[in-house]
């Protein structure tokens, strides 16, 4: 469903002012010391707006949108560094049981996921984490069970409904996996951005369901969305790191005169205004190109690396902006920091984004 550019920033407006209100920084410093890292109330209260729906079909209780909604409400939860598993389960998940699954599996699934009763995870590379179908670290045997190592799992602990990429006889299928089946076991791994939780998932002759006949195509869709999602939480992420440095350049004094009147610091905030401007640009580009098929691996492509390494540069500049305040815990910086340099690994690196950026201009 295609909704006007009005209706797009009214959604886009709510979604801004639940987080301002349910997930401040205070909150998010609480719920990712917590044993599940994210606010079950919060995630109630996303589902009530349908945002967990969004990639659902209105048939299984979704919204049914597209990359542009979806792109515009993950810049205000990467702004808000919403601590919860919306991109694993809300983007990844469905996007891949959209891609993968039959009738019957959307209609068995999707109804959970996008109500929130239910929160979904793919298991998709093996310990080098390159989210290729060469990196896939789990295999499927011919009679229907997994072996294998998948790591980098988002949200895998909280998951109750467990996708895996595997290995088979002809390529990669897409499996489905109980949670409380014999020869399947899930570690919390330690993390260096604690809103963001992974985890580790072995198999062991694990038994399984395969969805569909779909191959790698199915898990490269999903993680086109994934990647269009991280970039736009990337670009919100920058901006809002980017407005709270420009804030602290006007207030803070020293020699009688506001930081942000020295030549040097006006021209490092120069510098990231086109930095922000350049990754909202490469994000909304990508949302836009979505649904064209010539033009969509570029564009996927040019947002996965353009806007990871824009929050990284922003946010690491904004430290040095902030001067040693900066590098406290307490400050927010280091928030950002942290989930900047996340996304700079998540549904594939840099290398591998320009890598398919120069594929798909025949490079």
């Amino acid at each position: 469903m295609t909704i006007s550019v009005a209706e797009r920033a009214e959604l886009r407006s709510a979604v801004g002012e639940l987080l301002a209100d349910k997930c401040t920084e205070a909150d998010v410093r609480r719920v990712m010391g917590s044993d599940e890292g994210f606010d079950r109330g919060l995630w109630a209260r996303l589902a009530e707006q349908g945002l967990l729906g969004m990639l659902v079909g209105d048939e299984h209780g979704g919204l049914g949108f597209g990359a542009l909604e979806l792109e515009a409400v993950a810049e205000e939860t990467g702004a808000a560094l919403l601590p919860a598993p919306f991109i694993s389960s809300a983007v990844l998940t469905v996007a891949l049981i959209n891609a993968a699954g039959s009738d019957d599996d959307r209609a068995r699934l999707l109804p959970g996921l996008a109500d929130g009763t239910t929160i979904g995870t793919v298991a998709l590379t093996g310990p080098a984490g390159s989210w290729t179908a060469e990196g896939v670290g789990v295999r499927a045997g011919s009679d229907g069970t997994l072996t294998g190592e998948a790591h980098f799992v988002t949200w895998g602990q909280a998951a109750d409904v467990v996708l895996v990429a595997a290995r088979t006889g002809d390529g990669v299928g897409v499996f489905e996996v109980c949670t409380d089946t014999a020869g399947f076991d899930r570690v919390a791994t330690t993390v260096f951005d604690p809103t963001v939780r992974l985890s580790t998932f072995s198999f062991s002759g694990t038994p399984a369901r395969r969805l569909g006949t779909a191959g790698w195509e199915a898990v490269q869709q999903a993680l086109d969305y994934a990647v269009l999602a991280s970039a736009a939480e990337q670009v919100g992420g920058t901006r809002r790191i980017f407005d709270i440095t420009v804030e602290y350049l006007k207030t803070r004094f020293q020699f009688g005169r506001a930081i942000g009147s020295f030549q040097a610091l006006k021209h490092m905030a120069a510098d990231l205004l086109l930095e922000v401007e350049s990754a909202t640009s490469a994000a909304q580009h990508a949302a836009e190109r979505f649904d064209d098929t010539e033009a969509r691996d570029g564009a996927i492509a040019l947002a996965g690396f353009a806007c990871a390494e824009a929050y990284v540069k922003t946010a690491m500049q904004a430290v040095q902006m902030h001067g040693g305040i900066g590098f406290t815990w307490e400050h927010p910086c280091h928030l950002y920091v942290r989930r900047a340099r996340t996304g700079l690994q998540l549904f594939g690196d840099s290398d591998l984004h320009r890598e398919r950026y120069l594929l798909s201009k025949g490079a």
